[in-house]
């Protein structure tokens, strides 16, 4: 009867008579459950189609697409692009401007020091950046958390299927959604006025800034999140040192060629190479380059714009020493 009935849902037994290592290592696997003869609902994570004729024994998270690849944070890629692209322009058309001079030796002192300069007051932008808009996020959430506690349920139950609504969740839906997290918002702020239970303690739910339905309506409704405090001080690092290790490479020819128009030269090639290098990997972290032409387009559109803005500089640099 067991071989002929292949579709029957399993379940894990209860390993009872087993001991020591062998209970630790032959652990019975986790059938999922598709359907059940009992009243209760298997827990979600039973339920799988791996044990079904069509499945063979695959899981849908074993399952991978043609382009599946691990991307980088896009907060820190953003971070990144900020400072290497300023970094590669910026300093480049300053050199550039100098170069006029006529001896590497001052373009390299006046680069330096711009560089430096340009680096920590980038990464200070970049932390007070995240730091206003941890702020900004921090004051929705109280005027948000005191709204929700003074709106009816009616109110409540309109704002979550605004949102829910939007990607095809009917209203009934809804209106259970806004009720489970209103429940749970007031009991957060019930909980964290008497001092955690025991339930609280084992779950860490309900002591979480992250759960209820003013961090829905924030996250979901106003498309805002947390910004946590490390984001600050990573905001700021990450944009300080593209800038510097992108500013570097503009100077890198003055320190072997002295003479600065010779090294010019060499310095823009040099720049455009890194520039197309850069959008190209860029394209590949951030997931936009699909195909040959996707990396070929990266790199063309961040040489383009690195050099437009150089050449802008370099221009007006040029422009003024004409006029005197």
């Amino acid at each position: 009867m067991a071989t002929e009935n292949n579709n029957a849902p399993s379940v894990r037994l209860p390993n009872r008579h087993r001991s020591g290592s062998d209970a630790a290592n032959n652990k019975p696997p986790v059938w999922a459950i598709d359907s059940s003869a009992c009243a209760t609902a298997a827990p979600l994570p039973a339920k799988c189609s791996r044990h079904t004729n069509n499945r063979e024994g695959v899981c849908c998270k074993e399952l991978k697409g043609d382009d599946e690849r691990t991307l980088i944070d896009p907060d820190v890629v953003r971070d990144i692009v900020i400072g290497l692209s300023d970094g590669l322009t910026v300093p480049f058309a300053l050199t550039a401007g100098l170069s006029s001079l006529g001896e590497s030796k001052l373009v390299i002192l006046g680069g330096i020091a711009e560089l430096i300069a340009g680096a920590i007051s980038m990464g200070i932008g970049g932390f007070l950046a995240s730091q206003a808009e941890r702020d900004h996020y921090r004051y929705l959430r109280r005027t948000t958390n005191a709204r929700v506690l003074r709106s009816c349920d009616g109110e409540m139950e309109r704002e979550v299927h605004a949102v829910l609504g939007r990607v095809g969740v009917d209203e009934k839906v809804s209106r259970l959604v806004a009720n489970s997290l209103r429940e749970v918002e007031m009991n957060h702020d019930r909980v964290s006025q008497v001092g955690s239970s025991s339930e609280d303690e084992e779950t860490g739910l309900r002591w979480s800034d992250d759960v209820g339905i003013t961090a829905f309506l924030l996250k979901f409704g106003e498309c805002l999140e947390e910004v946590p405090t490390k984001r600050l001080y990573l905001s700021a690092l990450t944009i300080g040192m593209g800038y510097l290790l992108g500013g570097i490479i503009p100077l890198i020819p003055y320190f072997f060629i002295p003479t600065a128009h010779i090294a010019l030269i060499y310095s823009s090639i040099f720049t455009g190479l890194v520039l197309l290098v850069f959008g190209a990997v860029k394209a590949r972290i951030t997931g936009a380059g699909t195909g040959v032409k996707g990396y070929v387009w990266g790199a063309l559109s961040t040489l383009m714009v690195g050099g437009a803005a150089a050449a802008a500089a370099y221009g007006i640099v040029a422009l003024l020493e004409n006029k005197e």
